[in-house]
């Protein structure tokens, strides 16, 4: 049998602001540790160089994780001019360093090149998985792997300030982007190479504009035995897919969907996933086709 997990059983999301150092999961660990949570889950990883929001989801919230993974980001990005590094970062091995003679016209041209839909080769440093592994597994040991340009698109690319050989930007965009590699593309493009000084991630799509809270803060909310004003900061359960469309069904669908059973849906939403609820009650997530909802993920 197997053991079972201690701590509360809670479900809802908490937007924590990650610090810079240490990883995606340590800041997990911590904050499922504050909460006292019995199970939690983050969607979408910083790496220790990056900092911002990190939503972090608990119990049944976890099943719906996988829609703010595929969900547009934003970020703030600051870059060096003049250098290229092995990881397109401050954590990598210079390779290369040019002179910068560049001016604010043509940086804005390179720019251009970059917004909207384009294809992206992903970095041998990112999590891309090949045979099971991540790329920086191989890169690590010196192993170059044949990747294949992605399609991504770069909804917003903002240059905020140019010093002559240091910018920063804003750039919204869409999952499987990357952004130390549109960073390096952009180096190469300007003939000088660049690298990755700061990044800070501002948004996940679906919390837009809502607050976050550092580990510390949160740390500090915590007191043995009363978890009341730590609850008070979290989202709602189904706040991971609040952008999906909302459906409504009645008391006797409501019953057949939560055994696992396809019930009449609403003709008139065309997109295939929805969220479904029963009143105020929040049953899950379907799968919507020609009228009939198929649950794919329910509330326990």
């Amino acid at each position: 049998m197997g053991r079972r997990k201690s701590g509360r059983k809670l479900d809802g999301v908490i937007l924590v602001d990650k610090p810079l150092g240490g990883s995606s999961n340590q800041v997990l660990q911590k904050v499922r540790w504050i909460f006292d949570a019995n199970k939690a889950g983050h969607t979408g990883a910083l790496d220790p160089l990056a900092s911002g929001m990190l939503p972090v989801c608990f119990g049944n919230s976890t099943k719906f994780a996988q829609y703010s993974l595929d969900a547009d980001k934003t970020y703030e990005v600051t870059a060096k001019l003049g250098i290229r590094t092995t990881t397109s970062d401050a954590d990598g091995e210079v390779v290369e360093e040019k002179s910068v003679d560049v001016s604010e016209q043509q940086l804005d041209e390179a720019l251009d090149t970059f917004r909207g839909e384009i294809k992206q080769i992903p970095s041998m440093f990112s999590a891309l998985k090949h045979q099971g592994k991540p790329l920086y597994y191989y890169a690590r040991q010196g192993i170059i792997i044949d990747r294949p340009a992605r399609d991504i698109t770069i909804y917003e690319l903002v240059l905020r300030e140019f010093t002559g050989t240091e910018i920063s930007m804003k750039v919204k965009c869409s999952k499987g982007t990357y952004i130390r590699s549109l960073v390096d593309d952009l180096g190469q493009l300007l003939g000088c190479g660049a690298y990755v000084t700061r990044l800070h991630r501002t948004e996940v799509s679906g919390y837009a504009g809502l607050p976050m809270y550092t580990p510390e803060y949160l740390e500090s909310l915590r007191v043995d035995g009363d978890f009341s004003a730590l609850d008070q900061l979290k989202l709602a359960v189904d706040a991971p897919i609040l952008h999906l469309p909302k459906v409504e069904v009645s008391n006797k669908y409501s019953e057949r969907f939560v055994q696992g059973q396809a019930v009449e849906g609403d003709t008139s939403i065309v997109v295939e996933a929805v969220r479904v609820y029963c009143g105020e009650r929040f049953l899950g997530v379907a799968q919507n086709s020609k009228g009939k909802l198929q649950p794919k993920r329910l509330v326990s």
